[in-house]
């Protein structure tokens, strides 16, 4: 069984049924990660393009090992490499890899909606890999996929979301993925931080940590992007993270199987604290390793029931 679909651009796009097979494919791959030769031939012959045009480490590290560990063939383009950096537009870097006849193209762009109109140009799978302010795909469903294994399940939980809403494309794709498996979504920042619209998702706003994590069974923490604000929005960093930071004091009112989890990079001592990072039900490291399974799923589930290159 296979995705009913050439991309993936968007958890608006899945269905429940396609994310449950996604985080079961994915389950099934997770064994490879353990053997000492950690390959298979599953997508020998396959090309996929890693096309990221913002900086990253964790996205575009395990997407490589995860078309390697699949036996695929992988180019690396960043910034500096592509002819986008001398003006080119995405319909012709389209055109330019339909013409090299690849599989797959693993777009990052600084913005929102550009995977979008690459796919709608191209006749190989677009997989989003975060898309300005957008959305962040693979990341909601690696998450999904921790939560599950260290929890048992996901409906039903509830789990809080907590920092730069306003810019995160990891809490948009988190918030649709999460409702639509039945998890009940809390958001909590400053309102400088939450979106004017946001509650149009499902979702419940507040302005208080301490009262909202002795509620939930998993505190998402986002990372404070600064390079994304064109003003200040909060009166100072050590004011955000006296309030909504997540530090030794404030971890005492949780429950004591409550997940810590964060998307990465993590800004220790903002948004949380080293202390706090290295405990047991911080599965920061789990999320990361989760990355190779599940995109290794999304690789054969978009790419395994084809045959030829350029799809």
């Amino acid at each position: 069984m296979f995705l009913k679909r050439k991309d993936l651009l968007t958890i608006r796009d899945l269905d429940v049924e396609e994310i449950k097979l996604i985080l079961e494919t994915a389950s099934s791959f997770e064994e490879i990660l353990t053997r000492p030769i950690k390959k298979v031939p599953t997508l020998r012959g396959k090309t996929i393009v890693n096309f990221f045009l913002e900086p990253s480490t964790r996205t575009r590290s395990s997407f490589e090992l995860a078309a390697k560990m699949l036996s695929a063939e992988l180019i690396n383009i960043s910034a500096k490499t592509s002819a986008v950096a001398k003006g080119e537009s995405l319909k012709d870097t389209a055109k330019t890899f339909e013409a090299m006849k690849i599989d797959a193209l693993v777009i990052r762009h600084s913005s929102s909606g550009a995977p979008h109109l690459l796919a709608k140009f191209a006749n190989f799978s677009v997989i989003n890999a975060g898309d300005g302010t957008h959305e962040h795909p693979t990341q909601a469903l690696l998450d999904l996929f921790t939560i599950k294994k260290k929890l048992g399940k996901i409906s039903g939980l509830k789990i809080a979301i907590v920092g730069d809403i306003l810019h995160s494309r990891v809490a948009r794709s988190n918030i649709l993925a999460f409702n639509k498996m039945g998890v009940k979504v809390t958001l909590v920042a400053p309102p400088t931080l939450i979106p004017l619209d946001i509650e149009a998702l499902d979702v419940e706003v507040r302005y208080n940590l301490n009262e909202v994590i002795k509620e939930v069974d998993v505190v998402y923490l986002l990372r404070i992007q600064l390079e994304r604000q064109a003003e200040a929005l909060f009166p100072s960093i050590r004011e955000y993270s006296s309030l909504f930071g997540l530090n030794l004091e404030r971890i005492r009112e949780i429950k004591p199987n409550t997940l810590i989890m964060h998307p990465g990079p993590i800004n220790r001592g903002i948004e949380i604290s080293a202390e706090v990072a290295e405990l047991p039900n911080a599965i920061i490291a789990d999320q990361v390793e989760s990355g190779i399974s599940v995109r290794m799923a999304l690789l054969y589930l978009l790419l395994g029931g084809k045959t030829g290159g350029g799809g």
